[in-house]
């Protein structure tokens, strides 16, 4: 059956083909709300999908039993991409048995109402369910606190909500009838825009997996993994130690252009020493896309003019976003022009180091980078090169 992970494991989500946003980061793919059955003597659902799916999801459970068979709700993450058909399934399941994390308890409540009947599980904690022994791990802040991992402990399947997930509307279910070259850009998307913060959670979380088989990963979103599983993790525990590669991206807005042949020098110093870079002006591109782009690249050269001695309104966004994904490690410089006041370069310093970046370097042009000015621009992409190329 198309959506069986393994014997008596099934696909039960719904398919968002339409959507373009998720709170902020851009979804050109649309994406998947991923809910599997799990068929013992009892039945268990893990996870639900957002509330205007739940019909797209009881239609899919309807296929394979009847809903009124569900003995247990698994709460793996409260967030309402996957918590948002609980109401649903308290009316029409009302005998169901719902159980999620500690943390989970509380934000449940907060969501749903204090009368919501709960049953917290704690990492460690099994629950039988005659032939399917599913077994619980707490994942707090991979990416919110209430975050827990099922595992199926027959089949060898990890159920781990949002971590591994991918934002893609596809028909097909699983990996290899995809294919990793294609996923992979996603997963990285995924990881950069909404995952990048919680890196050392990240990592404690594969430490408390591993030892543990695993033969199929079903995320809450995008393509389940059967084949790539060696890879998927493998790059999460590089992306979550912060290891980049010897490349570099220049992001800028312009005004008058002067910000902008600020960039087209920088960039030339850049390649002329061998380093690969790409430049996206603010104003023409996706900040998320931009984002999956920072994930692995070592430089970040950030350009602004100034504009009532702060930032461009444009830079201003996209610095607040990178502050708050906290990409550490890179290594970072600040460039910009201005008329008569200054700001803009000071600001992004200060937005860059707060983010955990180390900025070597503040290069402003008063009006128009002419002669030297342009000189100056070469050298400090160079300067940048050397230090991505280095040891």
């Amino acid at each position: 059956m198309k959506g069986e992970l393994t014997s008596g494991i099934y696909w039960v989500g719904a398919i968002d083909w339409n959507i373009r946003n998720f709170h902020g980061y851009s979804t050109h793919k649309g994406t998947t709300y991923n809910a599997y059955l799990v068929m013992g003597e009892k039945i268990a659902l893990v996870d639900t999908v957002k509330a205007p799916f739940a019909g797209e999801m009881v239609e899919g459970i309807n296929n394979i039993i009847a809903p009124e068979s569900i003995d247990y709700l698994i709460i793996n993450h409260v967030e309402m991409d996957h918590s948002g058909s609980l109401p649903l399934i308290r009316e029409t399941l009302p005998r169901v048995k719902i159980l999620c994390s500690p943390r989970a308890e509380e934000e449940l409540k907060h969501h749903y109402g204090e009368e919501i009947p709960l049953s917290v599980v704690k990492t460690g904690d099994v629950l039988e369910l005659g032939g399917k022994t599913l077994t619980f791990v707490e994942v707090p802040m991979v990416h919110w606190p209430d975050s827990m991992v099922t595992y199926v402990k027959e089949d060898k399947v990890l159920l781990p909500n949002d971590a591994f997930g991918q934002h893609m509307a596809t028909s097909e279910r699983f990996d290899d009838e995809v294919g990793w070259d294609i996923i992979r850009p996603e997963l990285a998307k995924y990881y950069a825009n909404i995952v990048m913060p919680y890196g050392a959670q990240v990592l404690k979380a594969l430490e408390a997996l591993k030892g543990i088989e695993i033969e199929v990963i079903g995320p809450s979103h995008g393509l389940i993994w059967r084949q790539y599983i060696p890879q998927v993790v493998a790059t999460y525990e590089k992306w979550a130690k912060g290891e980049t590669e010897k490349r570099c991206i220049i992001v800028y807005d312009t005004m008058w252009g002067s910000t902008e042949k600020m960039a087209g020098a920088i960039y030339r110093g850049l390649t002329e020493e061998g380093v690969p870079t790409k430049m996206y002006r603010l104003s023409n591109s996706d900040r998320s896309d931009i984002v999956k782009e920072m994930l692995e690249a070592r430089g970040l050269l950030l350009g602004s003019p100034t504009l009532n001695n702060g930032l461009y309104p444009s830079v201003a966004e996209f610095s607040t976003y990178i502050k708050g994904l906290r990409p550490k490690g890179r290594i970072a410089a600040v460039f910009g022009s201005y008329g008569w006041g200054m700001g803009a370069t000071k600001t992004l310093s200060g937005d860059l180091q707060a983010a955990g970046m180390e900025v070597v370097d503040d290069l402003q042009v008063k009006f128009v980078p002419l002669g030297e000015k342009i000189d100056k621009c070469e050298h400090l992409g160079r300067r940048v090169a050397q230090m991505i190329k280095a040891p």
